[in-house]
């Protein structure tokens, strides 16, 4: 079958940095779900992972976690899924990921795919969605009934994939005062029409912009940008027992010592834990992702496609990488079909 991979890690400037490649099509066991892929998104994290090192594969490595499919074989132990469902899923770090014609994937971490919604759009909101929504209402505890609605969060990059669906999240269900950093007029404009109450300028002051608002601090802080860059700035602004939850890992140490006197949470969100370890609740993300798809079939959410590059082959996604590094994307990157 058709996939893109590599052997080599090296700069997305390179053309062997991804290639396309031909690889044997795998047999769904267990839990597994044979998905023909139809869809992809690119993320962040396949553009650290694929990041130059001194590191050969014997066999061409596939990343790519975020893909929308149908379900082309299952393995014994299904239950959740049949041939001919589709569905839109982020897959697991630890295993080969979805840039390939077809891919394994355990069901519990799997979701129907929105009916209202082609391959594409719906390929946009798994990996965001999971970790924008565990973040907000399993890691910092908000209410998605609206039990927390009123008070405050400062989202630290709006415009980005993650912050595009957790505005939504934090607006809609929670009822919160949304406010979003943004750059440029354009991802300022991209943030306030998914829901932000404010805009501020990441680059700039963060508690002095607040202030300005009639913010003396925020209840709560989701920093899907920099946490080294952004701690100092998080610790001044968060409100006594307040909670900040980050995704971006730290490159040296945080001043967590800041949090103490105001008694402040600090936690981390990374959505591939529970498939990673195989956790108890792995269920909860397929749970959590049938709900996004109920959202959106609703009219309450909205898909975060920000540009559609066209067909998966390894130009395409090489053009994904280098976009992602350039820092200036707003909403998702998709490509679909062989």
């Amino acid at each position: 079958m058709k996939a893109i991979g590599l052997t080599r890690y090296l700069p997305i400037s390179d053309p062997q940095a991804l290639v396309d490649v031909e690889i044997d099509k795998p047999a769904a066991s267990g839990h597994d779900l044979l998905v023909k892929v139809e869809a992809i998104a690119v993320n962040p994290v396949d553009t650290k992972v694929r990041a130059p090192k001194d590191k050969v594969e014997d066999a061409p490595r596939v990343l790519g976690w975020d893909a929308a499919g149908t379900v082309a074989a299952v393995g014994p132990d299904v239950t959740l899924f049949k041939v001919g469902d589709p569905v839109f899923y982020a897959g697991s770090i630890t295993r080969p990921g979805a840039n390939s014609e077809f891919h394994l994937v355990d069901e519990r971490i799997v979701g129907h795919k929105p009916a209202s919604l082609d391959f594409p759009n719906a390929a946009a909101l798994p990996l965001t969605a999971i970790t924008a929504w565990e973040a907000l209402f399993d890691r910092l505890g908000v209410s998605p009934k609206g039990d927390d609605a009123g008070r405050s969060v400062l989202i630290i990059g709006g415009a980005g994939g993650v912050g595009s669906i957790g505005i939504q999240l934090a607006k809609v269900l929670a009822g919160l005062t949304v406010i979003a950093t943004a750059s440029r007029p354009e991802s300022e404009a991209w943030c306030r029409r998914l829901g932000a109450d404010h805009i501020i300028d990441h680059r700039a002051d963060i508690p002095a912009q607040l202030r300005k608002l009639g913010f003396d601090a925020v209840d709560f802080i989701l920093c899907f940008n920099d946490t080294d860059r952004h701690f100092n700035a998080m610790a001044e602004a968060i409100a006594p027992q307040g909670k900040i939850c980050s995704i971006v890992e730290n490159a040296g140490e945080l001043p967590v010592g800041a949090l103490k006197s105001k008694s402040a949470t600090f936690v981390w969100e990374f959505m591939f834990t529970r498939a990673m370890f195989g956790t108890p609740d792995m269920i909860a993300q397929h749970r959590l992702l049938n709900e996004v798809a109920r959202l959106i079939d609703a009219g309450r959410l909205q898909t975060t496609v920000g540009e559609n590059l066209g067909t998966i082959n390894a130009a395409n996604l090489r053009r994904a990488h280098a976009q992602l590094e350039g820092g200036q994307t707003i909403g998702k990157l998709v490509l679909s079909g062989f």
